[in-house]
């Protein structure tokens, strides 16, 4: 009887914490996480930038569709339609041997990009998981003339490791534009 007196009262305040705003300390720590992260990508330690991801990692980037206001519902895909990245941490661990091969043309020479996050707010999912929005935009030059400029939000699903740490599950993108104006999409958000 008391093990179910535990069990309800843990459930309790599971669903209590469900959806609430991190406090600020953890808000903090999960911005430093994300500027840590645009640090890796812009100094082009991609390999160190994967390990921020956990193994069962999901990376997505839907694409868009201008719509009337009244389809607004139906303007963003869902999985399984056309995506510009439909990823694991596996498929990205094999775009980022690609960049070390020498074949990836559009990242020989290698771009020049400068990520900034911003607006990040922290909710707890449970636990030991947080579900964390932001936006960011991303600066790119390659080249004398390539430049491309990306702006968007990302849901993270990210979840809190037993040394404090933090590790993304899954990482949903949104980019503002529906039609990106990039030659190609080599850069990582």
């Amino acid at each position: 009887m008391t093990e179910h007196i535990v069990s309800a009262s843990a459930a309790t305040a599971a669903d209590e914490l469900d959806g609430r705003l991190a406090d600020s300390e953890l808000t903090h720590r999960v911005q430093q996480f994300y500027f840590y992260e645009a640090e890796l990508l812009d100094d082009g330690r991609f390999a160190d930038w994967l390990e921020i991801f956990d193994e069962d990692l999901f990376y997505w980037a839907p694409l868009r569709t201008n719509r009337l206001r009244r389809q607004a519902a139906l303007s963003i895909g869902v999985p399984g339609e056309a995506a510009y990245f439909d990823e694991t941490k596996d498929s990205l661990a094999w775009r980022i041997r690609r960049y070390d091969s020498g074949m990836a043309w559009a990242e020989d020479p290698p771009s020049r990009t400068r990520h900034l996050v911003s607006n990040v707010t922290v909710r707890h999912q449970s636990e030991t998981e947080l579900r964390v929005r932001s936006a960011f935009l991303v600066y790119r030059n390659r080249l004398q003339t390539e430049t491309d400029i990306y702006a968007g939000g990302r849901t993270d699903i990210i979840r809190i490791q037993p040394d404090g740490g933090f590790k993304v599950a899954r990482r949903e993108l949104l980019f503002d534009a529906n039609v990106l104006q990039a030659k190609n999409l080599s850069t990582f958000f």
